[in-house]
């Protein structure tokens, strides 16, 4: 059994589908089915039941799944640990305008408790740009939101978020259970500065051109709303001050939670601290 089919199959077995854990191994399903078939075949054991909605796990499968994850702990460990010796004992994480989101909490506490040798520097970038540095070399690994250009980058989705439309409380359609993008067509929006990725400036407009005020932070997003009406956009969940409401929009796409690094990057901090995250996010 080799580490990497291991993995393959955790993933399977934490997504109970082939095609979610294929795009969450950034790979194509058929060589995933073929290499968990191989799996099954050397073991001589069925690790898992298919049917069209998905996957469940046989008494085989679930005996490995326990096995298979300490496993990868293991390795992960071990690889962590000579990262340390070899004196790359320090990871950079770029961090999108919210810190205090709760899977980014649970994610500095696991990985203390995971590795407390490795120093982790945070920088927070403003909304101007949702690769936190990434490009500039500037960070090792973003936890942000898409979408956006990917082009060069592994990208990782961590968690989904439905999103609102930010209103004053006096607004009347913060009165409304929820809205339609359309309901919006006539209202001012936030935009961000020249040069922003375009796929990102466009999202957060809802697909279409927009006119508006120009922010780079979520306070500044928060102000525009407040003091001339702007329509300001949130992922669901987020707490807002007294004076503004967040109505959840039914035709918008949710907003993606996603670590990305640069394609290639070999620094082996770099598979712990995703696995790591992917926990803490699903958590």
């Amino acid at each position: 059994m080799e580490l990497r089919t291991l993995r393959y199959f955790v993933a399977v077995a934490e997504e109970h589908h082939f095609g979610r854990a294929a795009a969450r191994l950034h790979m194509s399903q058929p060589p995933l089915s073929r290499a968990i078939k191989q799996l099954e075949s050397d073991l001589g054991a069925t690790l898992l039941h298919r049917s069209a909605a998905g996957v469940t796990l046989t008494p085989a499968g679930a005996a490995l799944l326990d096995e298979a994850r300490t496993l990868l702990d293991q390795a992960d460990r071990v690889r962590v640990r000579v990262a340390v010796a070899a004196g790359a004992a320090t990871i950079t994480v770029g961090i999108l305008g919210d810190s205090t989101d709760q899977g980014a909490m649970r994610l500095a506490a696991a990985y203390r408790r995971r590795h407390p040798g490795i120093e982790v520097r945070i920088r927070e970038t403003d909304l101007a740009d949702p690769t936190c540095g990434l490009r500039a070399g500037l960070v090792d690994v973003a936890l942000t939101r898409g979408p956006f250009d990917e082009t060069g980058l592994t990208v990782h989705e961590l968690r989904a978020d439905p999103v609102g439309a930010v209103l004053r409380v006096d607004d009347p359609l913060a009165r409304r259970d929820h809205l339609k993008l359309a309901d919006l067509a006539d209202r001012r929006w936030f935009q961000f500065p020249d040069g922003t990725d375009p796929i990102w400036q466009s999202y957060w407009n809802g697909g279409e051109p927009r006119e508006g005020p120009v922010v780079s932070a979520v306070q500044e997003c928060l102000q525009a709303v407040l003091w001339n009406g702007t329509v300001g956009l949130t992922p669901l969940g987020h707490d807002q001050p007294e004076e503004l409401a967040a109505v959840p929009l039914t035709d918008m796409a949710p907003s993606r939670v996603v670590a990305a690094w640069n394609e290639g990057d070999a620094n082996p901090l770099l598979q712990s601290f995703v696995q790591i995250a992917t926990a803490a996010y699903r958590d």
